[in-house]
């Protein structure tokens, strides 16, 4: 088996994997397991340092996003969609598939969001429902300051949505203090459990706006609003995936003893810009740097096919390319949740230099 460095899905630790084997029983009819759900949900929602309740749903990240956006827009809703980067300006498809109206703020992908620009449109146009925003957008590696640009947002009455499915638990996130009503994450990133589950954290605010809706929410799997009361009831609105949730429990347990996580993720992705950067690669951004994705430029005279196929077959490391305006353009290197360790990154990065020369580039001091 290749050894994975993409930035998700990412390595699953063995007992993880394991977690998921275990024996289980009916999740329908199982009041244990409504017990373990329940507490798997506020273990999650203590790591990302909220009271907001967490809701696990069974279906891969972008399910939350489109549950999120489904659950709060009516028809004709205006929504704001913060856009430097193609997670970022894909939030206006949800928008309008569920009868919303969307308006891009779109500003420079190299770099992150600007709080002072955003506030300067803000004074002008502030009439949003609510706003969409990622945290790290994972195409091109940026990270925008959620600190910051959330709480500016509800200053004008505007929930907020935020995509961090590939940057918490490798960045700090910290929910109450910024703000963010609904936080949309994944299983396959830094959580590094198997693909297949999205989970939430719901705002009093958000659960408002849902409640004083005039229309119902058109979808049904894609609505949050459909696991009102399960744990009164013991009952889910839908046959749970319970063995994933087993899996993911491990990885947030996991997650809970590592104290050095955030300081980790730090170290590795400043020790890979610095590898890439002393060689003569031009990283993608200008700043904004995530800490659980690097982006660099594809070098001229050679092809992102030929670096992914040659890190894959004689290293036996799988980096990724990238889709939409970066396809061809850039390789992006995982080291996020399982994959942030010295010694992976350090055999990644000593293959990838070894692969550039190999294919003609001229590298720096090498």
């Amino acid at each position: 088996m290749y050894k994975m460095m993409t930035p998700g899905p990412t390595q699953v630790k063995e007992h993880v994997r394991m977690a998921r084997a275990r024996e289980f029983g009916n999740p329908d009819l199982d009041t244990e397991f409504v017990e373990f759900y329940k507490e798997t949900c506020e273990i999650i929602s203590r790591l990302l340092h909220t009271e907001n309740e967490t809701l696990i749903l069974g279906g891969e990240g972008i399910l939350g996003l489109e549950a999120a956006c489904a659950s709060l827009t009516e028809q004709g809703d205006r929504a704001l969609v913060l856009d430097n980067g193609i997670f970022g300006k894909g939030f206006a498809d949800f928008v309008s598939m569920y009868g919303g109206k969307p308006t891009l703020y779109t500003v420079d992908d190299r770099n992150p969001i600007e709080p002072g620009a955003l506030e300067e449109f803000l004074k002008q146009d502030h009439d949003f429902k609510y706003a969409t925003l990622v945290h790290c957008d994972t195409p091109s590696g940026m990270l925008n300051d959620i600190s910051v640009l959330c709480p500016l947002l509800k200053k004008y009455g505007i929930i907020t949505v935020v995509d961090a499915v590939s940057s918490m638990f490798g960045e700090e996130v910290r929910v109450d203090d910024a703000q963010i009503d609904i936080l949309c994450g994944g299983s396959q990133k830094a959580v590094s459990a198997p693909p297949g589950l999205t989970f939430v954290t719901i705002s009093a605010d958000a659960k408002k706006a849902m409640e004083d809706r005039e229309s119902p929410i058109a979808s049904f799997y894609a609505n949050l609003k459909v696991f009102e009361g399960y744990y009164a009831a013991k009952w889910f609105p839908y046959t749970m995936p319970i063995s994933d949730i087993y899996g993911l429990r491990a990885a947030m347990d996991d997650i809970a003893a590592d104290t050095d996580r955030i300081a980790r993720h730090a170290r590795i992705a400043q020790d890979c810009r610095k590898t890439l950067v002393d060689a003569g690669i031009r990283l993608h951004l200008e700043s904004g740097f995530s800490n659980t994705v690097t982006v660099f430029d594809v070098p001229q005279g050679v092809t992102a096919k030929e670096i992914l196929d040659m890190m894959l077959h004689d290293y036996n490391i799988m980096l990724a390319g990238s889709f939409d305006s970066l396809a061809g353009q850039v390789i992006r290197i995982g080291h996020m949740g399982s994959n942030a360790n010295e010694a992976d990154m350090a055999e990644t990065m000593e293959a990838l230099m070894q692969t550039l020369k190999r294919l003609g580039v001229n590298l720096k001091g090498r």
